[in-house]
């Protein structure tokens, strides 16, 4: 069984897709131990109440320095022993020592197709209006292992979403939460659930073949 660890800051509609997938049998072998917030006013704890999942607030406002938060953040996460610990729309920096302990086992979803529209500055809205800005035609979202960078780790799954000619930062935002982000976060799970994903010279492998669409 892989516990997980969801680590949100907004509304936790990529936690909800998380659970549905875990509730509908899209995620195998899979249970959320906990949610964990820097906001206080996140609903995603509150999803998580509903779902009977222990949801935590930790937050750096709550500390006198970013050094006893980040110590306080990662005792609380290793009080869980949990196997993956998911981004899902956390707005906080990770410390170096969690990302040094948990070494291939933090996942993030980022909507862009890395490496476009990524890196510092590159969340929420912000994303989207990039990608309308430059005029591009496609653009999507991206599940990636969380290395020291900013969107940087290898990359595990990319799924691409069209433009559209009356998008809005707001319209391109929900459908690239709807076609992408939505889909790849809980197959990536899925498929670290079931062992078929490893780290090889800085690369992701699958080690499972995507399966044929009829014609």
């Amino acid at each position: 069984m892989l516990n997980i660890a969801v680590c949100v800051s907004g509304g936790g509609t990529n936690l909800q897709a998380i659970l549905d997938g875990i509730e509908q049998g899209e995620i195998t072998n899979t249970r959320v131990a906990a949610v964990i917030s820097n906001n206080p006013g996140a609903y995603a704890l509150e999803r998580a109440e509903n779902h009977g999942i222990e949801g935590v607030c930790i937050s750096p406002k709550q500390f006198p320095d970013r050094e006893s938060f980040n110590r306080a953040f990662l005792e609380k996460l290793d009080s869980y022993q949990v196997d993956l610990v998911v981004l899902a729309g956390f707005l906080v920096v990770l410390p170096e020592s969690m990302i040094q302990k948990y070494r291939n086992r933090i996942i993030n979803i980022h909507p862009s197709l890395i490496p476009s529209f990524c890196g510092t500055g590159y969340y929420g809205l912000k994303v989207h209006e990039g990608a309308l800005a430059r005029g591009v035609k496609v653009t999507g979202a991206t599940v990636h292992f969380v290395d020291e960078g900013t969107d940087t780790g290898p990359i595990i799954l990319q799924q691409p979403v069209m433009v559209e000619q009356e998008d809005t930062p707001e319209t391109l935002q929900r459908r690239v939460m709807e076609q992408a982000e939505w889909k790849i976060l809980p197959r990536a799970i899925d498929l670290i659930a079931r062992g078929k994903v490893r780290v090889e010279d800085g690369k992701v492998v699958i080690l499972e073949q995507p399966k044929r669409r009829k014609l």
